[in-house]
C-alpha cells in the first residue's frame, strides 16, 4: 500500500446475527447471492483470497490476503484488482467489524 491513503467508513445495520453476516462475506455460496461473486479462501491469517465472478467465466477480479480473521466479529483483508496483483502499491486494506446491536447487527466496513 502507498504511504498516502484515503479512508472510507461505511456502517450498515442488518436484521441478522453476527454469524450469518460473517458467513455472507466468507462463504462463496452465500456471497454469490448478494454480490454475484464468490469470496474464496480458507480465511486463515496469511492465506490468499479471491473475488471470483459467479458466472460462466469464473474470472478472478480481486485478489488479496487475509490479515486477520476472528469469526464472527472481525475480518481484515487486503485487496487489489487481479490485473494489478504484482504491484504492492495497488493493494488496499478493508476491515469488516460485526457487532450485535439491539436485535440486529452493526456492520462497519
Amino acid at each position: 500500500m502507498s504511504a498516502a491513503s484515503t479512508r472510507f467508513i461505511h456502517v450498515i445495520y442488518i436484521a441478522s446475527t453476527p454469524q450469518k453476516v460473517f458467513e455472507a462475506i466468507t462463504r462463496p455460496e452465500i456471497a454469490r447471492r448478494y454480490w454475484g461473486h464468490e469470496n474464496v479462501s480458507d480465511w486463515k491469517p496469511g492465506s490468499r483470497w479471491q473475488h471470483v465472478r459467479a458466472n460462466d467465466t469464473r474470472s478472478v477480479e480481486l485478489v488479496g490476503e487475509v490479515v486477520e480473521s476472528t469469526p464472527p466479529s472481525r475480518l481484515v483483508i487486503t485487496w487489489a484488482a487481479a490485473s494489478q496483483a504484482d504491484n504492492p502499491d495497488s493493494y488496499s486494506r478493508v476491515t469488516f467489524e460485526i457487532v450485535p446491536y439491539q436485535d440486529m447487527v452493526r456492520l462497519t466496513v
